[in-house]
């Protein structure tokens, strides 16, 4: 039998409405595992994105309305698409309206795994939690320390006949740091060094951000003077480091270290008005391409000089006989 037949049937409620009744029920089917289940000690190959869309698209949610008076039926504005951080809680929220003495499950799509019945956790992986406050409609699925496998969907079950669901899908991110213009960035002697530290991927902003020159947290109060930062919040976080009048002493390794991203390093060289006949392509491409729009431009307005010369009809210049 089918674990979504089985939470539907009208037997299922009766037994549930009794407490004692319900941990024996619970205590029998924890000794039973689905056929196509995944055990959590096997690998399992997550759905790619767009495969998981595209199921996600498919599978229809409701009712949103009661389809007769006293039916239980589901809150529309409640999110379908929810973004976790890896290693933080995700908080999956169901509200049902109505529901009466039905009950209300949580299914992992990807392997129809019993999550949660009622408030009572049917997994062994302890992460998975059901919360219920009884004044309030709400059945909220807890993942405590989110992993990148516990993305997919998940399925929010009224047990009516034929059941109700309410599909939830799971996004978890993994917050990622960069420096522009990396691996080597190379600046000449008494400019400014800029160095653009950029954290995408994050449900919220990093609550701090560390620059390092080396191994030593770069002091912004310190007797050098001419270093500041500059810090935009937002979807994509960005910080500026900015080091005026550059000297060679200011060479070296610079890292950004976001509170919620691993560290992304940069090198910086500060040349002494040369430059090595070697150079990275991190601002060697970017003095050509300089050039080369340069040229550009004047190519152009040269070309379209000669064009327009060539299209001019000069007057002569001879005497108007009388």
């Amino acid at each position: 039998m089918k674990v979504s037949k089985f939470l539907s049937c009208p037997a299922f409620s009766s037994l549930t409405s009794e407490p004692f009744l319900l941990f024996v029920l619970i205590s029998s089917l924890s000794l039973w595992t689905p056929t196509d289940s995944v055990s959590l000690t096997e690998s399992v190959t997550p759905e790619t994105t767009e495969s998981t869309y595209t199921i996600f698209s498919s599978l229809h949610s409701g009712p949103f309305s009661p389809i007769s008076p006293g039916e239980p039926f589901f809150d529309a504005t409640i999110p379908r698409n929810v973004t976790a951080l890896v290693g933080k809680t995700a908080f999956l929220v169901c509200r049902v309206r109505s529901l009466g003495n039905r009950t209300v499950s949580w299914v992992r799509h990807r392997d129809i795994h019993i999550l949660t019945v009622g408030t009572y956790t049917y997994t062994s992986d302890q992460r998975f939690q059901a919360n219920h406050q009884r004044s309030t409609d709400e059945w909220t699925l807890q993942i405590k320390y989110t992993q990148k496998r516990d993305a997919g969907i998940y399925e929010c079950q009224i047990s009516t006949q034929p059941h109700r669901s309410f599909y939830v899908n799971l996004n978890v991110v993994v917050p990622t740091a960069s420096i522009l213009g990396g691996p080597d960035l190379h600046v000449d002697k008494g400019s400014m060094i800029n160095l653009t530290c950029i954290i995408k991927y994050s449900p919220e902003p990093p609550s701090y951000i560390f620059w390092y020159h080396y191994d030593e947290v770069i002091n912004y109060n310190s007797e050098r003077g001419g270093v500041s930062v500059i810090t935009e919040k937002g979807e994509t976080t960005t910080s500026y480091l900015l080091i005026q009048d550059a000297t060679v002493s200011d060479s070296g390794k610079y890292s950004c270290s976001p509170s919620n991203a691993d560290v992304a390093s940069v090198r910086v060289h500060v040349l002494n008005g040369e430059r090595p006949a070697a150079m990275q392509t991190g601002s060697a491409s970017r003095i050509l391409n300089h050039h080369l729009l340069l040229f550009s431009v004047l190519s152009s307005i040269l070309s379209s000089s000669i064009v327009l010369t060539s299209h001019l009809k000069v007057p002569s210049t001879g005497t108007r006989s009388g």
